[in-house]
């Protein structure tokens, strides 16, 4: 997905627009949390109250992995970070089946 002035489109011309969700229509307004989680890291409370401006945490993925998408904390997918005009965004490259990790 592309974004132009906060609207979201579909990175492919192509895609069937959101009007063709079929019986999912009427949910197109519903608004839900989409997180994008580059790693993680656990740290002790110590270790985070020393923390500076301009220190690096690193993260449990290396550079290059797939970024995990969820949406209102359930994974929907995996993609690559990816810039657009001056702001982050992300490419799909995979989706999973509800209640599973592997791919759809």
């Amino acid at each position: 997905m592309a974004e132009d002035n906060g609207a979201i489109t579909p990175a492919n011309p192509g895609a069937a627009p959101l009007g063709e969700l079929g019986a999912f229509g009427m949910l197109r307004d519903v608004e839900v949390e989409v997180t994008l989680e580059i790693g993680r890291k656990t740290m002790k409370i110590a270790d985070v109250l020393r923390l500076h401006a301009g220190d690096t945490v690193e993260l449990s993925k290396a550079a290059g992995d797939p970024i995990d998408i969820y949406v209102n904390g359930q994974l929907l997918g995996r993609g690559e970070a990816v810039v657009v005009g001056d702001r982050y965004g992300v490419r799909i490259t995979e989706l999973v089946q509800p209640g599973r990790g592997g791919a759809a």
